[in-house]
């Protein structure tokens, strides 16, 4: 298994939060004692779990998928956000968010599996010790971002239901009512909001099941309570706010692909040599408030650096074909 430590993200990449980085003198503490902080993170999601009101969302940090810089800014990642069941703008989810009721909340899981289950949130928290990981965030429109995810690996959820021999696609569906979402009003895209992974990608260890950021739980605006992260994919391919996985044996559609196939294909790897149709993907802009204006722009990475982990599942194939 290649495991990915992130050395090309420096820090003059990154907007440091105090807040962040008094707790991650916390977590260089704990790390003397690497049982210890094994046992830790057990027993917080038990108290998590149990104290639902509680903001906080105590992960521990995976050195072999992180940097070890300081991370981008939490306005930023909180503030500009594509989430249309909320606006187009992307200031419109960090001032309507606020509608979403995330408890109670579950995610069933069913399909091609030998068992379907319904997970409450609590059941989620619960399933797996809670990770912290940071990713670059790249998005199809030619911006990026550097986040600490927490969660864990999707496939710690898949092996719970034990998908059949005959599963080779799993089918995101995310939450979609009126009443909590105005943006649903503009059919904009189909919805619910759907996407989808082949069963291998959705398996790989980067492919993070996420519940907070910046070691708090996920704010509404971010997908809120769980919500996909595909690192080496264009951003709109992490589902947000996911009430419904399913295992199939065909591709499903998928909301941005039905919309447009010729901008948004099924698969959207990042790729520097595939342009979208109207802009070229070669180069992106890191987000950063404080200096938007200046922000030079940087080259874009084949599957956004990621191409260690995830290269092999795609060997053979056409990436301008299957992009």
């Amino acid at each position: 298994m290649h495991f990915y430590t992130d050395r090309s993200i420096q820090s003059s990449d990154i907007t440091p939060r105090e807040v962040f980085e008094g707790r991650r003198e916390i977590l260089k503490t704990a790390a003397a004692g690497s049982m210890g902080l094994l046992l830790a993170s057990w027993a917080s999601r038990d108290a998590l779990a149990s104290n639902p009101e509680s903001q906080r969302l105590p992960a521990t940090l995976n050195s072999l998928f992180s940097a070890k810089d300081d991370l981008t800014s939490f306005k930023d990642v909180t503030t500009y956000n594509n989430f249309y069941e909320f606006g187009t703008s992307k200031s419109n989810p960090a001032s309507r968010a606020h509608t979403l009721k995330t408890r109670p909340w579950t995610l069933t899981v069913e399909g091609l599996v030998k068992k379907p289950t319904e997970f409450s949130l609590d059941d989620l928290l619960k399933l797996a010790p809670m990770e912290e990981r940071i990713y670059r965030m790249r998005c199809v429109e030619g911006w990026s971002m550097v986040i600490p995810w927490d969660g864990y690996p999707l496939s710690k959820l898949l092996k719970k239901v034990e998908p059949l021999g005959s599963a080779k696609y799993v089918e995101f569906t995310s939450l979609a009512d009126p009443k909590q979402m105005p943006g649903l009003k503009n059919p904009v895209l189909r919805w619910p909001y759907t996407e989808g992974l082949r069963l291998d990608e959705a398996m790989n260890a980067l492919t993070l099941l996420s519940f907070g950021i910046y070691g708090e739980m996920m704010p509404n605006q971010n997908g809120a309570p769980v919500r996909l992260v595909v690192p080496w994919k264009y951003g709109f391919k992490s589902a947000k706010s996911i009430v419904k996985i399913r295992l199939l044996e065909e591709q499903p559609a998928t909301s941005w692909n039905i919309f447009n196939p010729r901008e948004y294909g099924f698969y959207s790897n990042v790729n520097p040599t595939v342009a979208h149709p109207r802009w070229t993907q070669s180069t992106e802009r890191r987000i950063d408030d404080s200096a938007r204006l200046l922000t030079p722009r940087l080259k874009t990475a084949l599957f956004n650096g990621y191409e260690e982990q995830v290269a092999r599942m795609y060997a053979g194939m056409d990436l301008k074909k299957y992009y």
